[in-house]
């Protein structure tokens, strides 16, 4: 069965009173004698894994109970679709053509063609330019493009709606495990519910505040302001600070974010996967062991909570925040051109109906604000930024400053270049999948008349000129087109998979190890990782 609002709504509240650490102190004390204000907290976490057997059944039954008012029972049977409150006839006589482009004079004419009519660009590489449009338009867009592209098209994505329909939860049939310690093995040590669909805002909130409660020594769940819309977001910091890993001073710290753009939901449901995975191999994967000692991870896997929450509701393919713009009728900002970095180096900057519009000054939208400000907040208090993955789809690329020129350099290029190269061979030896390194402007055809690619104010510049993130990139993931921002939800896990590779190569070379380490054990599998390779 799947959870109702209102089971949803008092989550929270039933996750502190049967999951804190005061309940399982006192289950401790009743299981082992001693004093409830004796347990040493920093193995709490071993507590809770301890649940999983025999050892405490009541609290065992009480986690479980949780994680399926959360995640509901795993499904055997592939099923079909719920019906999703997104009408989906706003849909249906959309398709999604690709045109091969690769001269400089086709990608500007195209441009041209796409502002003249106002199409909403989903990819633009140096090798293709994605868009989709009403069936009716594409012959009026052949007409005002030269001969040459006029046979270099093809269809991607014929049935735009049913290709939506596809991609919201499953309801079908449910089956029982052989006892409550079995259901909570497959919600805890595999995941196979939470990731088996897209999931809305509130539920991966609950999930968050469920997951902070069963690591309680090492994951603090927070937010770092609220967006237009006054919903929160959510971060989620993962770090070992016990005995000889506090410190008073600088920690060093990896920041990964998602959901930027509100239609690329494999960016939100990839960084929760990450999250999940990392925390959940602490004290079991020597290597994440050993990075959560001298790092902090954070996760942010909504930043753009308003937007993400229009497209379960309203429209599943907005791309923008939903803050109200100079004009009335087209809201919504652009995050990633909304930063502070080298700021309006875009035509698009003028029009606020555009997808690519950052606003009329830096920092405009309250989201690009909120983050910006618990950056600095964060470098004043100790924090020093060493790498950032800004998830994104689609295309698969990897992406390193700068955006707005391809005339400058960042000065660690070659480093950024060569972290950039392993980790596209770490994804290449998890998946076979092969995802292109350049800098982000190299990275877009035509950037500078082209659709909805930063050209300034992207937030790996900000965070790499401003914050002094040394390794900042932005990762388009999955897949090259035949989906697109639709990526079935089969894909989720898998592609959760390959970047938790590049993930753990990322660590391993800020370690001192250039990734060595990740890639000599990536054929050893623990049993850990056994687990979780059978959700492939």
């Amino acid at each position: 069965m799947r959870s109702s609002p209102e089971s949803l709504s008092v989550l929270p509240l039933v996750i502190g009173v049967v999951l804190s650490p005061s309940t399982v102190d006192a289950a401790a004390f009743r299981h082992t004698g001693q004093p409830a204000g004796l347990i040493d907290t920093a193995n709490s976490d071993d507590l809770y894994r301890d649940a999983r057997g025999s050892a405490l059944p009541g609290l065992t039954w009480l986690r479980e109970s949780v994680s399926e008012i959360v995640f509901g029972r795993p499904s055997t049977k592939h099923s079909d679709s719920t019906s999703p409150s997104v009408p989906l006839s706003q849909y249906r006589d959309d398709v999604v053509v690709r045109f091969n482009v690769t001269k400089p004079t086709d990608q500007v004419a195209l441009a041209q063609a796409i502002k003249a009519k106002h199409l909403d660009v989903w990819a633009s590489t140096p090798q293709f330019v994605d868009i989709r449009l009403e069936e009716s338009q594409l012959r009026p867009l052949l007409r005002l493009i030269p001969s040459t592209l006029q046979t270099q098209w093809s269809v991607l994505i014929p049935d735009l709606e049913e290709a939506v329909r596809a991609t919201y939860p499953t309801k079908g049939e449910t089956t029982e495990y052989e006892d409550a310690a079995e259901r909570l093995d497959a919600a805890y040590t595999k995941g196979n519910i939470f990731f088996h669909d897209y999931q809305p805002l509130s539920v991966i909130t609950s999930w968050m505040a469920l997951m902070e409660t069963m690591f309680p020594s090492i994951a603090r769940m927070e937010s770092i302001g609220d967006s237009y819309e006054q919903r929160p977001i959510h971060s989620f910091r993962i770090g070992d600070h016990s005995g000889d890993n506090a410190t008073n001073g600088t920690r060093k710290t990896i920041l990964v974010t998602g959901g930027l753009h509100g239609r690329e939901w494999i960016s939100t449901s990839t960084v929760t996967y990450l999250l999940w995975s990392i925390i959940t191999a602490y004290g079991k994967e020597s290597m994440v062991t050993k990075l959560l000692k001298h790092f902090d991870i954070i996760f942010i896997p909504v930043l753009n909570p308003d937007g993400y929450d229009y497209t379960w509701k309203t429209d599943r393919l907005w791309r923008k925040t939903r803050q109200q713009t100079k004009v009335s009728w087209c809201r919504g900002f652009d995050l990633d051109q909304a930063f502070g970095s080298v700021w309006g180096q875009t035509k698009f900057q003028v029009d606020p109906c555009s997808e690519s519009y950052g606003g009329d000054e830096p920092f405009q939208a309250i989201e690009a604000t909120r983050l910006a400000d618990w950056g600095r907040n964060q470098t004043e208090n100790g924090v020093k930024f060493v790498g950032l993955l800004d998830l994104h789809s689609y295309s698969q690329q990897i992406l390193f400053p700068y955006t707005f020129t391809c005339d400058e350099d960042p000065p660690n290029r070659e480093n950024l270049e060569e972290l950039g190269v392993g980790l596209a061979k770490a994804i290449r030896l998890s998946s076979g999948n092969f995802y292109t390194v350049s800098s982000a402007c190299e990275g877009t055809s035509a950037r500078q008349d082209a659709a909805n690619e930063a050209t300034g104010g992207s937030a790996i510049d900000w965070f790499y000129h401003e914050l002094y993130s040394r390794y900042s990139y932005q990762v388009k993931l999955r897949d090259t087109g035949i989906y697109g921002f639709l990526l079935p939800r089969s894909q989720i896990i898998p592609t959760g998979e390959e970047m938790l590779n590049a993930l753990k190569y990322f660590g391993d070379f800020l370690l001192g190890n250039n990734g060595i380490e990740s890639i000599s054990k990536a054929n050893d599998r623990t049993s850990h990782d056994k687990g979780r390779a059978e959700l492939k």
